[in-house]
This record gives C-alpha cells, structure tokens and sequence, in this order.
C-alpha cells in the first residue's frame, strides 16, 4: 500500500518554535502493526530543546525530549497530537 498522508501542519510560533506535525496511512504491516506512521516535532530554535514524538521501526512508539528517549502508549491520532502539545508546553513553555 503507498502511504496516504492523514495530516500534515507545519509552522513556526513567535519566531523562535518550529513544529511539523505528519502523520500517514501506511496500512497494516510488520513494521507498523497499527498502521499509522507519525512524526510530531517542535524545536526551540534558541536553545535547541526539542520535544519529537514518532514510531519508525524498529523503535516503535517512543517520545524525545531533548536527549532523552522513552516509549509512547499510541492510542488514537487525535490523542497523540493532544499529547504532543502538553510536552511541548510542559516542557518548552509554548501553547501550539
């Protein structure tokens, strides 16, 4: 199956936070048993901070924020993008 893009946003907030939120169709595979394939990013292109959320295999779901890497419990598209604006702003002081 060709990857059928879902949502894409990208944008920069008060000239210093970049996001690109992307997220795809990919169909059911052993590299995406759910199907979706995402990638969810804000950058704070003063410090350098960054929050990412994505699922590329093998990883699987799993969160960055900045060095650090801890897995994500994927539930539905709508919840992922929702949490990614909490971290952002729990962790980078922006609303998106």
């Amino acid at each position: 199956m060709k990857a059928k893009l879902i949502y894409r946003q990208k944008a920069e907030i008060q000239g210093r936070f970049i996001t690109e939120i992307i997220i795809y169709d990919v169909g059911v595979s052993r590299s995406y048993p759910g199907g979706i394939k995402y990638s969810l990013i804000c950058v704070d292109k003063k410090t350098m901070k960054k929050i990412l959320i994505d699922n590329h295999s093998p990883k699987g779901h799993h969160v960055h924020i900045d060095d650090n890497e801890m897995s994500y419990d994927f539930n539905t598209t709508d919840k992922l993008i929702d949490d990614f604006k909490k971290l952002v702003l729990d962790n980078l002081g922006v609303k998106l």
